[in-house]
């Protein structure tokens, strides 16, 4: 048993870090390539595209319909699985394509823009490929073939990056947004294509798409239901104030986004199929889980309250001073972000273990609670309704515990005594780095100096206090870089 534990960390280990390679890649160059975009463009464009990019990522919840999980955790799934699925994704998209080609025109209406019209067209194009791309990455997760996907799409967004970029240099407004967009899905979807050696077969099996409906269906509903419920805030500002304060809210995301996303997707693509293959030993699920919080949160924290303390300066550093009303939403975004590892720990656990049922129930509750604090913060303003979600994120970490307290034996305060060493150590460095930036300094000095200290700080608290998160991963990297 020790024997196939070390096997299974091991192989887990090295999924992980090819997936943080893969993310860190992509959201390195996306990052620079947002940077670039946001000093070419003006907020209402990126507000514009927030917009439809909120109708589409709608719609790709019913293209996806549940089915990809679904194919991850299901233990036997073989290539008429995967072709079945893949046609049906294909031909929901054609059909979803349709429905706001249609409604393109009474979306523009809503808003007030008729831009709006052509702009929903086009870009609803990605809906097709991500009835490829869905069923690809499915292909990856079971395979654990991160390091196919690590080349792949980074070729992808490099190429599309520079298109966009290209595109905002010549003029081209919101359409080099638009540009950047389809060319990125269409770009990774080509290259797995010739990269990843699956393709559909001519077979399809009603069947086979019954049975995984049986558990994609309720990933659908809470899939839609989390869809809506995210990008909700979307349209209500959108409405509601207008695209240009959309632009700050959604770049104030973007920061805190790309790094836990970067870092916490890779920990999602690679748990799920961890925990789904072991299902049966409830030991090594939790085992993992724990880890995985704690690692994750040791990383995650100090990284968001450091970025909360030096929002200001590294907004107008490196977006200029017309992103400056960005720097609130930023911070508060940042404590949001700082909570995923404890979100997607005990979620992950539970699809692993095949708990669907439980996965939508909490979906369906949490929901309930996030709109009901989302129109009590909506007649208090813009800011208060990014507070709202923090305050939504809150709650939900006990309602996504609550679960395992009983599937797997571990319950919220034993998750919260194993991250407030990190919680902590973190605190403490995010105060002393925000007092440091009411020194008369340059910008740049300034960040120099916040971050550094920062650093300095963050490990030597945690060596002081012998937090044992950072021995296990010095040791766990020794053994990856010097094996002997």
């Amino acid at each position: 048993m020790k024997y196939e534990e070390k096997k299974i960390k091991e192989k887990v280990i090295s999924s992980i870090i090819w997936k943080l390679l893969e993310k860190g890649g992509n959201q390195g160059v996306q990052f620079i390539v947002q940077l670039i975009l946001a000093r070419l463009l003006i907020p209402e464009d990126f507000g514009l595209v927030a917009i439809v990019l909120v109708f589409i990522q709608i719609a790709n919840v019913f293209v996806q319909s549940g089915f990809n999980t679904a194919l991850i955790q299901k233990k036997d799934a073989d290539e008429i699985d995967f072709s079945s699925i893949f046609f049906l994704s294909l031909l929901v998209a054609g059909s979803l394509y349709g429905v706001l080609f249609f409604l393109a025109p009474f979306i523009a209406g809503f808003y007030q823009d008729n831009s709006l019209i052509s702009i929903i067209r086009v870009l609803s194009i990605t809906l097709f490929f991500g009835a490829f791309n869905s069923i690809q990455m499915a292909f990856v997760a079971r395979k654990m073939a991160f390091q196919k996907l690590f080349f792949s799409s980074f070729a992808a967004i490099l190429i599309s990056g520079t298109l966009g970029i290209t595109a905002a240099y010549l003029g081209w407004g919101i359409w080099a947004l638009v540009a950047h967009q389809i060319s990125n899905r269409l770009l990774i979807t080509i290259i797995l294509w010739f990269t990843l050696g699956w393709k559909p077969k001519l077979v399809f099996s009603i069947n086979r798409v019954k049975e995984l409906f049986s558990f994609g269906s309720k990933l659908l509903l809470s899939d839609l239901l989390n869809a809506i419920y995210r990008d909700i805030r979307s349209l209500i500002i959108g409405r509601i104030y207008n695209p240009t304060m959309l632009g700050f809210y959604n770049r104030g995301e973007q920061f805190p986004k790309i790094i836990v996303q970067n870092f916490d997707g890779a920990i999602q693509s690679v748990m799920l199929p961890a925990f789904s293959s072991h299902q049966d030993d409830l030991k090594i699920v939790k085992n993992m889980m724990r880890r995985a919080i704690v690692t994750s949160s040791f990383i995650m924290f100090p990284m968001m309250i450091g970025l909360a303390a030096i929002a200001e300066p590294v907004v107008s550093l490196v977006l200029t001073d017309k992103w400056l009303p960005a720097v609130p939403f930023l911070q508060i975004f940042c404590a949001i972000y700082a909570l995923r590892p404890i979100h997607t720990a005990n979620l992950k656990a539970i699809q692993g273990l095949g708990r669907s049922d439980i996965f939508l129930k909490l979906e369906v509750i949490k929901k309930l609670v996030g709109v009901l604090i989302l129109f009590l913060s909506i007649q208090y303003g813009i800011y208060a309704i990014a507070f709202g979600q923090f305050l939504s994120g809150i709650v939900s970490t006990f309602i996504n515990a609550y679960p395992n307290k009983k599937l797997l034996g571990y319950n919220y305060f034993e998750q919260l005594k194993d991250i407030s060493p990190s919680l902590f150590v973190s605190i403490i460095m995010g105060v002393i780095v925000y007092l440091v930036g009411f020194l008369p300094l340059t910008i740049g000095q300034l960040l120099f100096s916040q971050i550094s200290l920062g650093i300095i700080i963050f490990f030597g608290l945690a060596k002081i206090f012998r937090v044992d998160i950072l021995y296990y991963l010095i040791n766990t990297i020794k053994k990856i870089f010097y094996p002997l």
